[in-house]
Parts: structure tokens; C-alpha cells; sequence
């Protein structure tokens, strides 16, 4: 997968504010306010930043948490983790390999078959839905 790379100026002016604060400054949005919370047309999830894929709705699960939630990425390189110590908590972010763009985090207290939870925001996210 080959790494894209932009100035910060670039990243601005491709993205809005709130898509900017999250991506490229590890932001959070509200929970239960995200375009894609709700969501559950079948299709793909891509990185807003770079349209890499990341998740399947097949995947996705309504967790209760208020964002967005997915048992497993499309393949394991989609997603690149890292250590978050912010906010006097240790959890481990994801983030997109391909632009190294901030999703969310992810918890060892999803369903089976991963026992995982990939908790992303929506404005980390464009949604391409899938045609039956």
C-alpha cells in the first residue's frame, strides 16, 4: 500500500474544519451525532482522507457507544495502530495506513467472531453504498 502524503495546508483546504480537527489533529466527535451512526445501508466504508477502504458494513454493529462500530477492518492492512495516552487513559488508536488519518480507537469489547470494537467517527469516513 503505498503512503500518501500532503502538507498540512493541503489536508485544510481538502478538508472541513471538523473533518480536519479530527482527522489530522486526533479530534472526537459527539457522541450519537455522526452522519454515519445510524447508518445501515450495506456498502463500503473509505477514509475521507485518502478513499482507502477500510471497513465493510458487514461488520458493522450497533455498539450503543454513540459512534460507529466494526468488529473487524476490510484486511488487516488497512489499519495502522498506535498508543493514545491522552486524556489520562491508555487506549490504541487507529488510524488509516495509507494517510496515517485518525478513525477512533479500538476495545476488546466487541462481539465475536473478534471480540473487538473499531470505534470510528463519522467524519473520518465516506460511505460508498453498495448496489443490490
Amino acid at each position: 500500500m503505498a503512503k500518501i502524503s500532503k502538507s498540512e495546508q493541503q489536508w485544510r483546504e481538502q478538508l472541513s474544519e471538523q473533518e480536519y480537527a479530527i482527522c489530522r489533529n486526533k479530534g472526537t466527535e459527539r457522541a450519537f451525532t455522526g452522519e454515519y451512526y445510524e447508518n445501515k445501508a450495506k456498502g463500503l466504508y473509505r477514509c475521507k482522507c485518502c478513499g482507502e477502504p477500510l471497513f465493510d458494513s458487514a461488520t458493522k454493529y450497533d455498539s450503543g457507544s454513540g459512534w460507529p462500530s466494526f468488529y473487524q477492518p476490510i484486511n488487516e492492512q488497512a489499519i495502522l495502530e498506535g498508543r493514545d495516552t491522552s486524556h489520562g487513559m491508555l487506549r490504541i488508536e487507529v488510524m488509516c495506513q495509507a494517510c496515517e488519518s485518525h478513525l477512533g480507537h479500538v476495545f476488546n469489547d466487541g462481539p465475536q467472531p473478534t471480540g473487538l470494537r473499531y470505534c470510528v467517527n463519522s467524519a473520518s469516513l465516506n460511505f460508498e453504498p453498495q448496489d443490490d
